[in-house]
């Protein structure tokens, strides 16, 4: 069953404004951009959780960086430092927590999975006014529930980490946005001006994977994409680099418990509201 998702809207509000307005119990808003969507690192009263519809994110939290799919999402408490990028056309949201209202909620960033009812609720919670002084009480009761998925959801290891020196970030970064890249380990280096020793070295050192390692993860995000978006298992392993389907069913069932297949079945019965 190919997972349903609403309809992507053009949002009239603005993330910015709705992080700046922490007077409300909790804002919401999404946004679509086609020509990807980046911000500077920043800091602001307001818990946030952010995620996106379509596409992938890679975001910047205090010294650690995430790269987020679309069935996940990540929450940042309130004035931890952070940033992100999109990488392509954008389809997300954010929710905005006011500092009184996230003293249930986690006290450190952490990646969760989106529930069917956390991803309608917020769609729900979007469509409010934007200069509200104030929520009614069926905007209350909603809000409610929306801190309540936030607080019981469960951190997720799903987190990849991304280097810090200029030249492997680099080459991250060109992963990230194309990880069928077939490049050997020898040409990257070449191509970040950087010794391939140094690479192995480094990578490993600042991210806890070897270079083959993440990058092999960095693929195993995107199918995760690419599978809540309907995509056949063989569709996504060949779109990802790998010559050999039974070779990219065994990696994901290896690091995520299930198969391409079983998860896809599961991503279906959530987002059903199972």
């Amino acid at each position: 069953m190919t997972p349903v998702r609403p309809a992507p809207r053009r949002a009239t509000k603005s993330f910015a404004a709705a992080a700046d307005a922490d007077d409300l119990l909790l804002r919401a808003v999404e946004q679509t951009s086609l020509d990807g969507r980046s911000t500077r690192r920043h800091r602001h009263a307001s818990g946030q959780m952010l995620g996106a519809i379509e596409g992938l994110l890679t975001v910047e939290v205090s010294d650690a960086r995430w790269v987020v799919p679309a069935t996940h999402a990540l929450w940042i408490p309130p004035d931890v430092p952070h940033g992100l990028r999109a990488h392509g056309p954008f389809s997300g949201w954010s929710v905005y927590v006011s500092p009184a209202g996230c003293a249930a909620l986690p006290d450190e960033p952490r990646i969760v999975a989106v529930t069917g009812l956390l991803r309608e609720a917020v769609a729900r919670a979007a469509t409010w006014a934007e200069h509200a002084s104030a929520l009614d009480a069926a905007q209350t009761r909603l809000a409610g529930v929306i801190l309540d998925e936030i607080a019981a959801a469960p951190p997720v290891a799903l987190g990849l980490p991304m280097p810090s020196d200029p030249r492997l970030l680099r080459i991250a970064r060109a992963l990230s946005d194309r990880p069928d890249d077939e490049r050997r380990l020898e040409e990257w280096a070449g191509w970040a001006g950087i010794a391939p020793r140094t690479l192995t070295r480094r990578f490993a050192h600042e991210t806890g994977f070897s270079f083959t390692e993440w990058r092999q993860r960095v693929r195993l995000l995107r199918g995760l994409e690419m599978l809540a978006a309907g995509k056949a298992v063989t569709t996504i392993a060949l779109a990802l680099g790998y010559d050999n389907v039974s070779a990219f069913i065994a990696l994901f069932k290896r690091t995520f418990g299930v198969t391409p297949g079983r998860y896809g079945e599961l991503s279906s019965h959530r987002d059903a509201g199972g």
